[in-house]
C-alpha cells in the first residue's frame, strides 16, 4: 500500500526509554540487574483502582482492574528489597541516575529544571505493586538536528523501570521485580516527524546521544520506543514497546494503513446509513442451536456447563472481514476487546462462516434467530454467560467506534511491526505528586560544572574513529550506529587487535549472527574484551570468534573458557600445527606432485577444515609454504 505521508497528515511523536547503567536502583540500593536465581520470596496482590484528587478515576486504570486478575510477585534478596515489595518508603532519589539524565539531556539542548518533583503515575497492570510509577521531570524545551531538520525535545525525564511478566496461570500473572526500579530514562520529542523514515533516523540519533555518555545498559530490553501516531481524519494512538529500531518505520506504515482502513470503513457504514443508536444491546442465548454442532470450541464450552450469546450489528455484513493491516481485521479488533474486557477466549462472527465446523444451516437458524437481514453481521461467544455478555458488550462499544472512525487507545507493539489492542488511552487523573520523597534543588554552579564537561558527541567520535582508530567512513558509521561503540574503545585500548577486525566482528558479524537467529544481545561487554584479550595473546584464533560467540548466546550465564572447552577450540602449539599439515601432506601427496602452487589452495582448504578455531590462518599458511618450499 503506497501512502503519501505529507496528503495523509501524518504526524508521529517519539517516546525514548533507555536503561541507565549505575551502581544501584532509583529509589534504593539494590543492584540494578537481572536475577538468575530462583525466587526467595513470593506474594501476591489484587490492584484496585483509586479516585485523584479530583475525585476521578483514571480509564486505563479501570480497565485493568475489570479483567479481575491477581498478581504473584518474585523476588531474591540480591536485586529486591522491602521497597520494590511496597512494604517500606522509597529511600532518597539515585543522584548518579539524575547526574547521567542530566548530562544527556545537556547534550540534546534541554534546559534543567530548578527543582525535581517525583510523581507518582497510576499504573495497575500488575508491572508496579504500589500501584504507580514513581517519575520525574530533568529538563525540557531541547532539541536535535537530524539531517537539516530540527527536532523539538520536550522533556527529559528520569523514571523507574517495570517489573518483568515471567507467566501467566488462569487469572493469575507472575512478574519479577528484579527489573522493577532500574532507573529509566525517558526522551520525549514533539510529535513534528513527518514519515516512517525519518521517526527511524530520529530514534537512531537519540540513541547514539544516550550511548555517548557512556552510562546506558546494553543489550533486549535495555531500551524500547513508543510511538504516538496521527493522521487527518484519524486519531492519536499510543503504541508502546517497539523493542528494534528497525522496527519502528515497519510499525507506522502499518498503523497508518490501519487508520486509513477504519476511516474506509467508518465511510461505508454512513454510506449504509447507520447510527450509533441502531446498534442494541440486546444479547440472545443461543446455545440450543449449537447443542448438536461439530465445533470443538463451542462443544467443549457446552461440556464445560457454559452457554453461546449472540447480539447483532446491523449493515456491518462484509465489514468485520475487512483487512486492516496483515493479520488484523476489524473482527480482529473486536475479538481483542472482547478478550479483555470478557476475559474470553476469542469470538465467532458471520463474516468468516461457515467454519470451524460451524455448519450454513446452523448459522441461518442464528440468523433468524436474532432477526439478521442480508446486511448484518451476527457476533457469537461460547463462555460463562456473565463473561459472554461483558465480551459481546464490548464488541458492541468497537461497533459504536467503527461508525465514528478511529478510537483513540493504547496499542501493543508485535515482532512483525502489527499491533494489538492494550487499553484505553490514559487521561489526566493519572499523576499525582509523591509525597515521599522531597523536591532535589538544583544548583546552578553543578549544572554550569556538567555542561562544562559534557562527553564527546556521535559526530566529533564518528571523526576520531575514522582519524584515531584507521577506521573506513562506512565501518565508523556502522561502529557508531550500533551498541558497541563503547566496548569497542575498550578493546582497542587493552589490545593490539586490529582495530578494522574488531569493529568489523562487532558490526557486521554479529548483526550477520543475529540474522541467524542467534541472540546476540545476551553476550555481555566483558565477554566480549575477554574474548579479544584471547586473541591478543594467540590463545584463541580469530575465525572462531563467531563459533564461540553463538554458543556463549545460547548458553546464557557461562563464561568464555566454557566455551572454549565445550567447542574443543583450545589453540595448538606450532608443534601439533605442523604435525597436522604433515600428515595431510602425506596423504595429498599426489595432489603436490601435480604442482605445487596449485596445491597450496587446496591444501590451506584441507587444513583449514581441520584446524579452525584451533590455528591462526596467517601461521597455517606460513608454515604450509615452507614444507612445499614456496616463497
Amino acid at each position: 500500500m503506497t501512502v503519501d505521508y505529507a496528503k495523509v497528515g501524518l504526524k508521529v511523536g517519539l517516546e525514548v526509554h533507555q536503561q541507565l547503567n549505575t551502581a544501584t536502583k532509583l529509589f534504593c540500593r539494590c543492584k540494578p540487574e537481572l536475577s538468575k536465581k530462583e525466587a526467595e520470596i513470593t506474594f501476591t496482590r489484587r490492584l484496585r483502582p483509586t479516585q485523584s484528587e479530583l475525585g476521578q478515576i483514571d480509564p486505563a486504570a479501570y480497565f485493568e482492574f475489570q479483567k479481575g486478575v491477581k498478581i504473584l510477585y518474585e523476588a531474591d534478596r540480591e536485586t529486591s528489597c522491602l521497597v520494590e515489595m511496597d512494604e517500606e518508603p522509597p529511600h532518597s532519589l539515585s543522584m548518579e541516575a539524575v547526574e547521567i539524565a542530566l548530562t544527556a539531556a545537556l547534550m540534546m539542548n534541554a534546559t534543567p529544571v530548578d527543582e525535581i518533583h517525583v510523581m507518582r503515575k497510576t499504573v495497575i497492570d500488575g508491572s508496579n505493586t504500589t500501584g504507580f510509577q514513581r517519575t520525574c521531570v530533568i529538563a525540557l524545551n531541547g532539541f536535535i538536528k537530524v539531517g537539516e531538520k530540527i527536532i523539538p525535545i520536550q522533556h527529559v525525564s528520569l523514571e523507574e523501570d517495570a517489573a518483568r511478566k515471567t507467566g501467566q496461570s488462569g487469572s493469575i500473572i507472575h512478574y519479577r521485580i528484579d527489573r522493577l526500579g532500574i532507573p529509566l530514562l525517558e526522551v520525549a520529542t514533539a510529535p513534528v516527524i513527518s514519515t516512517p523514515e525519518e521517526a527511524g533516523q530520529v530514534a537512531l540519533a537519540i540513541g547514539k546521544i544516550l550511548r555517548a555518555t557512556g552510562r546506558v545498559k546494553r543489550g533486549i530490553g535495555t531500551i524500547r520506543q513508543d510511538l504516538n501516531i496521527s493522521i487527518d481524519g484519524g486519531a492519536l494512538v499510543e503504541i508502546k514497546g517497539v523493542q528494534e529500531l528497525e522496527l519502528i518505520p515497519t510499525v507506522i506504515e502499518y498503523e497508518v494503513q490501519r487508520q486509513l482502513n477504519l476511516i474506509k470503513i467508518s465511510e461505508e457504514l454512513r454510506n449504509r446509513g447507520i447510527r450509533e443508536g441502531e446498534i442494541k444491546e440486546e444479547f440472545i442465548d443461543v446455545t440450543d442451536i449449537f447443542n448438536q454442532t461439530s465445533c470443538k470450541v463451542i462443544r467443549k464450552a457446552l461440556e464445560g456447563g457454559m452457554r453461546v450469546f449472540a447480539v447483532k450489528l446491523p449493515r456491518f455484513a462484509g465489514l468485520l472481514k475487512w483487512e486492516l493491516m496483515p493479520g488484523t481485521r476489524l473482527g480482529t479488533e473486536m475479538a481483542d476487546r472482547a478478550k479483555f474486557w470478557g476475559r474470553v477466549g476469542g469470538i465467532f462472527h458471520t463474516d468468516e462462516m461457515p467454519a470451524y465446523g460451524i455448519t450454513l444451516e446452523e448459522i441461518e437458524t442464528l440468523r433468524k434467530r436474532v432477526r439478521a437481514g442480508e446486511m448484518d453481521a451476527v457476533v457469537f461467544i461460547a463462555d460463562k454467560p456473565e463473561n459472554a455478555v461483558d465480551a459481546l458488550r464490548a464488541v458492541i462499544e468497537r461497533a459504536k467506534e467503527a461508525i465514528k472512525g478511529v478510537p483513540e487507545e493504547t496499542r501493543v507493539a508485535k515482532p512483525d511491526g502489527t499491533t494489538s489492542y492494550m487499553r484505553p488511552r490514559p487521561g489526566a487523573a493519572r499523576m499525582y505528586p509523591e509525597t515521599d520523597i522531597p523536591p532535589i534543588r538544583l544548583p546552578e554552579e553543578y549544572i554550569n560544572q556538567l555542561k562544562a564537561n559534557l562527553p564527546e558527541m556521535p559526530e566529533e567520535k564518528l571523526k576520531r574513529f575514522i582519524s584515531e582508530h584507521h577506521l573506513n567512513e562506512k565501518l565508523a558509521k556502522q561502529l557508531l550506529d550500533s551498541e558497541y561503540s563503547g566496548i569497542f574503545e575498550s578493546i582497542i585500548k587493552e589490545t593490539k587487535v586490529s582495530s578494522t577486525f574488531v569493529a568489523a566482528f562487532l558490526t557486521e558479524t554479529m548483526k550477520s549472527l543475529k540474522r541467524e537467529g542467534i541472540p546476540v544481545e545476551k553476550i555481555a561487554d566483558d565477554q566480549l574484551l575477554e574474548l579479544f584479550r584471547l586473541v591478543d595473546k594467540g590463545e584463541v584464533a580469530k575465525e572462531a570468534l563467531p563459533e564461540i560467540v553463538t554458543w556463549l548466546a545460547k548458553n546464557e550465564g557461562k563464561n568464555v573458557y566454557e566455551a572454549l572447552g565445550s567447542l574443543g577450540l583450545r589453540m595448538l602449539s606450532r608443534e601439533e600445527v605442523e604435525k597436522v599439515i604433515e600428515d595431510i601432506i602425506i596423504k595429498n601427496r599426489k595432489v603436490i606432485d601435480e604442482g605445487k602452487d596449485k596445491a597450496f589452495g587446496f591444501l590451506m582448504g584441507v587444513i583449514m577444515k581441520e584446524l579452525r578455531g584451533k590455528a591462526d590462518a596467517k601461521l597455517v599458511s606460513n608454515i604450509l609454504k615452507s614444507k612445499l618450499n614456496l616463497k
